[in-house]
């Protein structure tokens, strides 16, 4: 399956979210595999380009975010986007599914709705403001997501591993929104000691 590769394989998000959790004697193995892979330029065609995430940035979206859409939402178990999920619900986020064809079935996902799209889901009157999207698709389709999320209002937009556009980071910051890609906020919060939203730090 997905959430378990072959050791000599180039692990996807999926692989390197699933074994950080559930087989972390691995995730070393398979995170130098695919920072190998990424270096030559096997996963995205943006991977020339330079990208620098900040710890500052990702504390800041970690400490402030409070609502995340989460584009790519999957109501198999055994996906990394099912599990990111709920783990930032247990974290005390609350994060609205976006995924066309489960929005069409009309259904629930770890007791949340899911919606079509971004603006379905900002514009329904139920929802709080989305702070932050969380994207889980390849890195030649994020840029629309990353476009639709400025267009809606957010604060930050995070690109899960493996997924880098650029481009789209630019436009996103110009734009005055965080951005952080080619990272999981579920392996970034507990290396910088982040177990959810900080009150506090909540305007």
């Amino acid at each position: 399956g997905e959430h378990a590769p072959s050791l000599n394989s180039i692990p996807t998000t999926a692989e390197l979210c699933f074994t950080y959790h559930h087989r972390p004697r691995l995730f070393s193995i398979r995170f130098m595999r695919w920072r190998f892979a990424f270096a030559v330029g096997t996963l995205s065609r943006f991977s020339s380009m330079a990208f620098k995430n900040t710890d500052e940035v990702i504390r800041r979206i970690m400490k402030t975010t409070q609502t995340v859409a989460l584009v790519g939402a999957s109501k198999n178990p055994e996906r990394p986007s099912n599990h990111v999920m709920s783990t930032l619900q247990m974290m005390g986020y609350k994060v609205i599914p976006i995924n066309p064809g489960l929005a069409k079935q009309n259904v629930i996902l770890h007791g949340e709705k899911v919606y079509e799209s971004l603006e379905s889901a900002a514009s329904a009157s139920e929802n709080p403001s989305i702070d932050m999207v969380d994207i889980f698709r390849r890195s030649q389709e994020a840029g629309q997501f990353v476009d639709e999320a400025i267009k809606i209002g957010v604060k930050s937009v995070w690109l899960q591993v493996g997924v880098v556009d650029v481009e789209a980071g630019i436009r996103a910051t110009e734009a005055g929104l965080d951005c952080v890609m080619n990272a999981c906020p579920l392996i970034e919060g507990p290396r910088l000691g982040i177990s959810g939203p900080d009150q506090s730090c909540i305007p």
